[in-house]
């Protein structure tokens, strides 16, 4: 064999051997990388459980106790502005254009309405109750955006204290009772005990029982003494709430808004529906009626709600024209809206003379 053939198969043979030994390295510098990447998303992964517990939390409420049909359309949902729920009238939410026009003109009669408050020495009370991240806040954030502060109180009263859970139930509300020329905004109210309360088991059935024979009598010694009384019961789907709550849980400035009780909430849907119809069966009265915002579009839902107020009011000055596009899809009373899987208002608990 010629030298020069010897020479080419030598280096063939250590040409192969180097691509071998460089393959065996680029393999386990790959395994290595993967190895390496997996650690840091792992401890990506505890870092943010750590930041953001209640991701966590409604994930494992999701798994167990919302319907899988349900959980698949929320993360189906391709935009925000989508409507999830087919219940709802519209299929996209407000432009944020138009809603911020109309928003505007509703805060100067707002201002109005405020005014002639304060001349008249009127004495106005607002109740915000619904579900768990129905839109309440958001709403009255909206409504006393404008308003004079030393004319209108926003109550937002947490747990009963040892001191208050001694008293008459309704005696530390009546407390939070307006002077003549004051607005009150009640971010939750005395329905806590028709809802949370009773669905959670915070109060005793006779204690339950008691609310609902004195709640309606409560009220209209309120409407009698000359205040005006609005009542809004904030609608929000499932879907909607579900998508609420998840984007809620990621953002490190809506955390505050979530709490243990909200997240087993989700669970709770079925129960927190019986303990509305029931609530509105018993306290849905002329003298203080409930009032049904459909809430899975926000900004539709805060000018709706605004519009029923001015309409209600018989303040100086009033834009009548602008008051005219109040959408009765939207607001409107309990007999007439109610959510997809809920009767009409009926009785629940029987109430024992």
């Amino acid at each position: 064999m010629k030298k020069s053939s010897k020479k080419t198969i030598v280096s063939a043979k250590k040409a192969t051997k180097k691509a071998l030994s460089t393959k065996t390295v680029k393999s386990k510098k790959t395994a290595k990388g993967k190895e390496v990447g997996k650690i840091k998303k792992e401890a990506s992964a505890a870092v943010l459980a750590k930041a953001f517990p209640m991701a966590a939390a409604i994930d494992e409420v999701v798994h167990k106790s919302v319907p899988a049909n349900i959980v698949a359309k929320v993360k189906s949902a391709r935009s925000k502005k989508a409507i999830i729920s087919v219940t709802y009238p519209y299929d996209k939410m407000i432009k944020r254009s138009v809603y911020e026009e109309q928003i505007e003109l509703l805060h100067i009669e707002l201002v109005k309405m405020q005014a002639w408050a304060q001349q008249t020495g009127e004495r106005i009370v607002l109740l915000f109750e619904g579900r768990d991240a129905a839109g309440k806040g958001g709403s009255i954030k909206r409504f006393t955006e404008n308003l004079n502060p030393r004319g209108a109180r926003v109550v937002a009263l947490s747990k009963p204290s040892d001191s208050e859970k001694g008293q008459w139930y309704f005696q530390r509300y009546v407390e939070h009772m307006p002077t003549k020329g004051e607005i009150v905004f009640f971010d939750r109210s005395w329905y806590n005990r028709a809802g949370v309360e009773k669905v959670m088991g915070f109060c005793t059935p006779q204690e339950y029982l008691e609310f609902m024979r004195q709640a309606p009598e409560f009220e209209r010694m309120l409407v009698r003494s000359g205040i005006r009384l609005f009542k809004f019961w904030f609608s929000v789907s499932r879907e909607e709430q579900l998508r609420r709550f998840m984007g809620r849980a990621k953002d490190p400035l809506k955390q505050w808004k979530l709490s243990p009780m909200d997240v087993e909430s989700l669970g709770r849907w079925d129960d927190y529906t019986k303990a509305k119809e029931s609530m509105l069966f018993y306290t849905d009265t002329a003298d203080a009626p409930w009032t049904i915002v459909r809430s899975d579009d926000k900004k539709r839902a805060r000018l709706n709600s605004i519009r029923f107020l001015l309409s209600s009011v018989p303040y100086a000055g009033k834009d009548e024209k602008l008051l005219k596009e109040l959408n009765r899809h939207i607001v409107g009373a309990a007999k007439d809206i109610y959510e997809s899987d809920e009767r009409a208002p009926m009785p629940i608990d029987p109430i024992v003379a």
